[in-house]
C-alpha cells in the first residue's frame, strides 16, 4: 500500500505486453487506486478480461490465486514473501517478490556535508517513511558525523507537520492506526533501552490519531528490535564511524539488501560496488535509481527475488523456449563413417573453428 498505484502499474504492464493476462490483488488498505489504474487502461482500450482487478486482500483470496496462477508477483514483507514462494514451489510455477528492508545511507569522509543531510531528510522521511527504499539507518564518518547530525536535525524540526493534501505539508500521518503503534513500539523500546532521541520521538493525536512525528535517534544498540528489524515508519537511526570501510561493513551487516544511499564527492561508484543491495543511489536516496525505469529494481538478500523495471522485468512474465530447425546434416557420422571417424573431424574442425573466431 505505500505505492498503491505505481507499483502495480509498473508490474502489470509489462506482464500485459508480455501477451498475459492478468489478475491485481491490492492491500485491502488501498483498493481504490487498484480501480483506477484499472478504468484508465480500460478508457486507453484494454480488452476486457485482460485485467481482472480483486479486492478483499492477500489474507482472503492470496492462496486462491497462488492456485491458479502460472506466475506471481508479490511485494509485501518478507514473511508473507516466503509463505508466497514457498506455494508457488509447491506448484512449480515462476515467482518474483520485492520484500522488506533496513536501508543504509553512507555519508563518507569527502561528502558535500549540508547536502547530504538535507538529502537524508527527503530519504528518510518522504511519505512518512513507508517506503521499501526509505532509510532507515545512517552511518556518517567521523570527520563530518558532527556537521551533518546538527544540520539534519535542524533541517526535520523545522519541516512542516500536517495531514491533509496542502502542498505545504513536508510529512503527513501514518496509513493506519496500527502501524503507528507498530512505529512507536520500535521508539519507546529503543528509548526505554537507551537510545537518544535528538528530533521527534512521539505521537501527535492534535495532528491525528495516526500521526508520529519524524525521528532521529543516536545510541542505538543491538538489543533494540530497530536495529535490525525494519520500522517502515519516519524513524533512521545515526551511527559514527571512524573509516569509510567500517560504513560499508556496517551497512552490509544486515539481512536485508534492498537499497541504499551513498554520499560522496569522489568515491561513491566505488563504494556502491562494495554494497550488497540490489540499488545503491549516489547522492541521493532513492529516486535516481527507482526512477530509472530501464534499470532493474529488487532486492538481495532477504529484501526479494527477482527484478521489476527494465528488461528483466519484462522478461520474467515470459516463459524461454528453444526452436531449432536443422539445416544441411546433424550432428552425426556420414554414410559409411566410423563413430571415432567422425569424432576426429569435429575435434578437427571445431580446432580450426576456434583458431579463425
Amino acid at each position: 500500500w505505500n505505492y498503491p498505484f505505481t507499483l502495480p502499474a509498473s508490474d502489470l504492464l509489462p506482464a500485459i505486453l508480455a501477451g498475459n493476462t492478468v489478475v491485481l490483488l491490492p492491500d485491502a488498505a488501498t483498493p481504490r487506486s487498484a480501480d483506477i489504474i484499472a478504468e484508465i487502461l480500460a478508457e486507453a482500450g484494454l480488452p476486457e478480461g485482460v485485467l481482472t482487478v480483486v479486492h478483499g486482500g492477500g489474507r482472503v483470496h492470496g492462496t486462491d490465486l497462488i492456485n491458479r496462477a502460472d506466475f506471481i508477483m508479490f511485494t509485501g514483507s518478507t514473511a508473507t514473501g516466503i509463505i508466497v514462494a514457498e506455494q508457488c514451489a509447491t506448484r512449480l510455477i515462476g515467482f518474483s517478490g520485492e520484500f522488506g528492508g533496513k536501508n543504509p545511507l553512507l555519508v563518507l569522509d569527502d561528502a558535500d556535508v549540508q547536502r547530504a543531510a538535507k538529502g537524508a531528510v527527503r530519504a528518510s522521511f518522504s511519505n512518512s517513511g513507508q517506503l521499501c527504499i526509505s532509510t532507515e539507518r545512517a552511518y556518517v564518518h567521523t570527520n563530518v558525523y558532527d556537521e551533518f547530525l546538527e544540520t539534519f536535525v535542524r533541517e526535520t524540526k523545522a519541516m512542516t507537520l500536517g495531514a491533509g493534501k496542502d502542498w505545504d505539508i513536508d510529512m503527513a500521518p501514518l496509513i493506519s492506526s496500527a502501524q503507528a503503534d507498530r512505529v512507536m513500539a520500535h521508539i519507546d523500546d529503543a528509548v526505554a533501552k537507551g537510545a537518544t532521541v535528538l528530533a521527534g520521538g512521539s505521537r501527535r493525536p492534535d495532528i491525528s490519531p495516526n500521526f508520529v512525528e519524524p525521528t532521529i535517534l543516536t545510541g542505538v544498540t543491538e538489543s533494540m528490535t530497530l536495529a535490525r528489524n525494519e520500522t517502515f515508519g519516519p524513524v533512521i537511526s545515526v551511527y559514527r564511524v571512524d573509516s569509510n570501510d567500517e560504513a560499508i561493513e556496517r551497512a552490509n551487516d544486515s539481512e536485508f539488501g534492498l537499497n541504499s544511499s551513498v554520499w560522496s564527492r569522489r568515491l561513491g561508484p566505488t563504494v556502491a560496488r562494495s554494497i550488497r543491495s540490489g540499488s545503491v543511489t549516489i547522492n541521493e536516496g532513492f529516486s535516481a535509481s527507482f526512477a530509472s525505469h530501464e534499470a532493474p529494481m529488487g532486492g538481495m538478500k532477504k529484501s526479494g527475488v527477482g527484478r521489476r523495471h527494465g528488461s528483466a522485468g519484462l522478461l520474467k512474465y515470459t516463459d524461454a523456449q528453444t526452436v531449432a530447425t536443422q539445416r544441411i546434416w546433424g550432428i552425426a557420422p556420414l554414410p559409411g563413417q566410423s563413430n571415432e571417424k567422425f569424432a576426429s573431424l569435429m575435434t578437427t574442425a571445431i580446432g580450426w573453428l576456434t583458431k579463425i573466431r
